[in-house]
């Protein structure tokens, strides 16, 4: 039997999600919203409360609730209150990415914070919380009003408070995210227009942009959609817009793109071939380009368009999205191949990055797989790790907190 069908295995993922839960606890801001957690889990209050993180919390924690833990739903409610209250934009719209003490950090407006706050308020209402829907019905409103190009067919970046000015950069990181809360609000809101949007920018990036460039996704690109490939080669190492390609995001597409596939199938809409070859193509690149290349186990974080590798931290994310493609990738072809990685990358997981004195996952390791906390010092996120241990036992289409709430979880 693989891994993968079996209920003693299911068993293990369950209690990880729990564990996981459990860590994430202390992460409530008495300030509002949720903090970021140090390696021993203790709230870094003296960092802004951070819109990302909320919401991602926000998201976790309603699926726990749809997992019958205790105590979850006070913790989507305290993210839910944040997100109408402390991290809102009451005179503008839209939401600040991170507020400290003295109000917003930046006042400015991001497609990657905006996207989380769709995907947290379709799972706080698959999750039957109060006042959820209004916050996704508002969520969803912005994010088409101000961030979708329909030209393009993608999300812009950025704005500035106002909504007057748009940044020139554009990315691809927070179109990817705008995929994953666009199928979530579709489900929860039986929205085929938006199901629309994230075929959209999945054929732009996955179909076009992935295969032209040897798989090797490209990150960043100007007003008009041309990539900017030298991109931050002075720092390489930046947590949210790194030079080069980003090994874990070509997983994070494979398996946006199966269950964007499963999600149009279950409609008996027609699916095109490139959306299994393509995701089998990405994640057949990040295996070759990215996992034990140089001489340890762990996948690299980022590679030149050489394909070499450019930063080798291993971080727990990448690993995560592994574990979580190879699961779709058996769920959609049964091929035992990937139940192999699943078993190869979970174990590694067990080994390695969880951290079984302090709880939750390493978030980075170094190359030789020591603790290390360069680019993501801390613990502030169990969103990838949770979903890793969801994936599993769920199927593709719906979305995770519909699959959830209907009662799909596999035992």
């Amino acid at each position: 039997m693989t891994w993968l069908g079996n209920p003693r295995h299911h068993r293990v993922l369950q209690q990880e999600t729990e564990s996981l839960l459990d860590f994430g606890r202390a992460s409530v801001h008495p300030d509002g919203g949720f903090a970021w957690l140090d390696e021993d889990g203790r709230p870094e209050l003296d960092r802004p409360a951070a819109l990302w993180i909320t919401c991602r919390m926000t998201h976790a924690y309603s699926l726990g609730l749809m997992l019958d833990l205790p105590g979850c739903a006070e913790l989507v409610d305290h993210g839910l209150a944040a997100l109408t209250g402390r991290l809102r934009d009451a005179d503008h719209g839209g939401w600040w990415p991170a507020v400290g003490p003295d109000g917003p950090e930046a006042r400015v407006k991001e497609a990657y914070g905006h996207a989380f706050v769709v995907l947290a308020g379709a799972s706080a209402t698959a999750a039957g919380r109060p006042g959820a829907r209004a916050l996704l019905d508002e969520a969803v409103a912005v994010l088409l009003e101000h961030f979708w190009d329909d030209e393009a067919g993608m999300v812009v970046e950025e704005w500035d408070a106002a909504w007057t000015t748009c940044d020139d950069y554009r990315g691809v990181n927070a179109n990817m995210h705008a995929v994953e809360a666009l199928l979530a609000a579709a489900d929860v809101l039986e929205d085929d227009g938006l199901r629309d949007r994230a075929l959209r920018i999945t054929e732009r990036v996955v179909r076009d942009l992935a295969p032209a460039h040897h798989w090797r996704i490209p990150e960043h690109f100007d007003a008009s959609w041309t990539p900017q490939l030298d991109y931050h080669v002075d720092e390489p190492a930046h947590p949210f817009r790194p030079y080069g390609a980003t090994i874990g995001h070509w997983l994070e597409w494979s398996r946006l793109t199966l269950h964007l596939r499963a999600s149009l199938r279950a409609l008996g809409e027609p699916v095109p071939d490139w959306m299994l070859d393509h995701a089998r193509s990405l994640f057949d690149a990040s295996v070759a380009e990215g996992w034990a290349v140089d001489g340890a186990e762990g996948f690299v974080y980022t590679v030149d368009w050489d394909g070499r590798p450019v930063v080798r931290e291993r971080m727990h994310w990448v690993v995560a999205e592994a574990i979580a493609t190879a699961a779709a990738l058996h769920t959609t072809t049964g091929d035992p191949a990937y139940d192999r990685w699943y078993r190869t990358w979970f174990e590694y997981v067990a080994s390695t990055v969880r951290d079984h004195e302090r709880g939750s996952w390493h978030h980075e390791l170094s190359p030789t797989n020591g603790p290390s906390g360069i680019t993501w010092p801390g613990k502030p996120d169990i969103y990838h790790a949770v979903g890793a241990t969801l994936v599993p036992r769920l199927p593709l289409s719906p979305a995770m907190a519909v699959a959830l709430r209907d009662g799909m979880l596999r035992d």
